[in-house]
C-alpha cells in the first residue's frame, strides 16, 4: 500500500547509525517487495532480526487438495466445520491453487502462536468476533466486517478479544488495491469507493522482551507448502520504530461505497483488492437498479476465465433464495459452467428497490481444488437446485 507511515523513533536519514540512549545501535531491516524496486518500510531493531537458535519442522494441517472433477457447482457450509481454535494452527483448508487458498478458522479467546506467511500476503476477513492482531509494525485492532491485511513476512499474532470467525485468503503474491483506483504515484483517486481516511495502520510500537523466541513460518518447498518452527534469539516485536509504505492495516466493509446504476452493475465495480490472478470483491446493501424494467438480480454469467467463490455473510442474499444457501455459506462456481439467480428469485426480485445483503467474493483466473475442509462441508444437493423437480435424476448421475 502505496501511503507512507511513519511510527516510533527513526533517525534523520536512512541507513545511518541510530543509537539508543546508552549508546547501542539499533539493527535496522529493510522489509522490501519485488527486490528493493518496489514498496518497503525500515524498521529498527533491537536485537538482530536474523538471529535464530533453532529451525525445525512444524507439520502443517491438512494441505492436499482434489480436483473439482466431475465439473459441477458446489456449495460448502463454513459453520458446520469444526476447527482448531487457534486462528493461526487452527485455519482448515477450503479451496486453493497455485495462486490463492482460502482457509477457515474459529478462535477462542486466546493468542495465537507467533506466525509469518513467507509464500506471499494474507488478507483475513473477520466474519465476526473482535481483537488485535499484534505484529512487527505495532498493533491494529480488528473487528465484524474487517478485511486485515497482512503484508507477507510480517511475524504476527492474532489475539481474539471474543471468539471469532476468520476467513483467511492466503495468496502467493502481493494484495493491493486494483490498479485503475490509484494514481500513477499509487494515491486512491476520487473514483474508489475508498480512500486512504479508511485504512487503519499500527499507530506505536509494540514492544515485547523475550528469549528463545518460537514463530511458526509458512513457505514453499519442492513445489508446494510447508511449515518451519523457527526460534528467535531476541522477541521478534523488538522494533522501536518504522517508516515506508509497506505495514499491515485493516479496512471494514461499512467503509466501502457501492457503486450503483440504472441497471444492473457487473462483479468489478465492486472489487476492494486484487492479488496476482484473483481479485476480491464484497457486495454490500445497497440501492438498485432504478431502469423502470431493470432486474436486480444478476443475469446468467459463463466466466470463461475464471472460478467464483461467493461467502455469505450478512442479510438476505436475493439470488441464491431457494438453493440452501445461508449465512455462513461458501458457493463456488467453476469456470466452464453458467451460473446465476435461482428462477424463482428473478421474479421475486422485480421492483426491489434495496438489497439487504454482504458477501465476499474471489474470482481466480486458475480453477480452485478443494481442499478437506470442503469436502467434509458440501451440501451435495446444490448442484441440482436450478432443476429442483429433477433433483433426484441428477444426484443419480454423480
Amino acid at each position: 500500500m502505496a501511503y507512507y507511515r511513519q511510527v516510533g523513533e527513526v533517525p534523520p536519514k536512512r541507513h545511518i547509525q541510530f543509537r539508543d540512549l546508552e549508546g547501542r545501535l539499533y539493527y535496522e531491516e529493510l522489509m522490501g517487495e519485488e527486490g528493493f524496486s518496489s514498496d518497503s518500510a525500515l524498521l529498527y531493531h533491537r536485537g538482530v532480526p536474523s538471529a535464530i537458535v533453532a529451525s525445525e519442522l512444524w507439520e502443517l494441517p491438512d494441505q492436499g487438495t482434489a480436483p473439482n472433477h466431475p465439473l459441477k457447482p458446489r456449495h460448502l457450509r463454513l459453520h458446520a466445520l469444526q476447527t482448531g481454535d487457534c486462528a493461526v494452527t487452527g485455519r482448515r483448508l477450503v479451496l486453493g491453487n497455485a495462486d490463492v487458498r482460502i482457509a477457515y478458522a474459529v478462535t477462542g479467546t486466546s493468542a495465537s502462536a507467533l506466525y509469518r506467511n513467507g509464500t506471499g500476503d494474507e488478507c483475513v476477513f473477520v466474519e465476526s468476533g473482535s481483537g488485535t492482531v499484534q505484529t512487527v509494525f505495532g498493533s491494529v485492532d480488528y473487528r465484524t466486517g474487517d478485511y486485515v491485511v497482512v503484508p507477507r513476512a510480517t511475524t504476527h499474532r492474532w489475539v481474539p478479544a471474543e471468539p471469532s470467525r476468520l476467513y483467511a485468503i492466503e495468496s502467493n503474491s502481493h494484495i493491493a488495491p486494483p490498479k485503475r483506483y490509484l494514481s500513477r504515484y499509487g494515491q486512491l483517486l476520487e473514483h474508489a469507493p475508498y480512500s486512504e481516511r479508511d485504512l487503519y495502520g499500527p499507530t506505536s510500537p509494540l514492544l515485547v522482551e523475550g528469549e528463545d523466541v518460537e514463530v511458526l513460518v509458512k513457505h514453499r518447498a519442492g513445489g508446494r507448502v510447508v511449515g518451519t518452527r523457527m526460534t528467535y534469539a531476541s522477541h521478534p516485536f523488538d522494533v522501536v520504530g518504522w517508516d515506508g509504505c509497506l505495514y499491515p492495516y485493516t479496512f471494514n466493509v461499512e467503509d466501502f461505497m457501492p457503486i450503483t446504476g440504472k441497471i444492473h452493475q457487473p462483479p468489478p465495480v465492486h472489487q476492494v483488492f486484487e492479488g496476482h490472478r484473483f481479485v476480491v470483491c464484497n457486495f454490500l446493501p445497497r440501492k438498485v437498479d432504478y431502469h423502470p424494467l431493470s432486474v436486480p438480480v444478476p443475469y446468467y454469467h459463463s466466466n470463461v476465465d475464471s472460478d467464483e467463490v461467493m461467502f455469505y455473510v450478512g442479510g438476505d442474499y436475493e439470488a441464491r433464495k431457494g438453493s440452501g444457501i445461508g449465512l455462513g455459506s461458501i458457493s463456488l462456481h467453476p469456470g466452464g459452467y453458467a451460473h446465476g439467480p435461482q428462477p424463482s428469485a428473478i421474479e421475486a426480485s422485480l421492483g426491489a428497490e434495496r438489497f439487504d445483503e454482504s458477501a465476499v467474493m474471489v474470482d481466480t483466473f486458475a480453477p480452485l481444488d478443494l481442499g478437506e475442509a470442503a469436502l467434509e462441508a458440501e451440501d451435495p444437493a446444490y448442484a441440482w437446485s436450478w432443476a429442483s423437480d429433477r433433483a433426484g435424476r441428477g444426484a443419480e448421475s454423480q
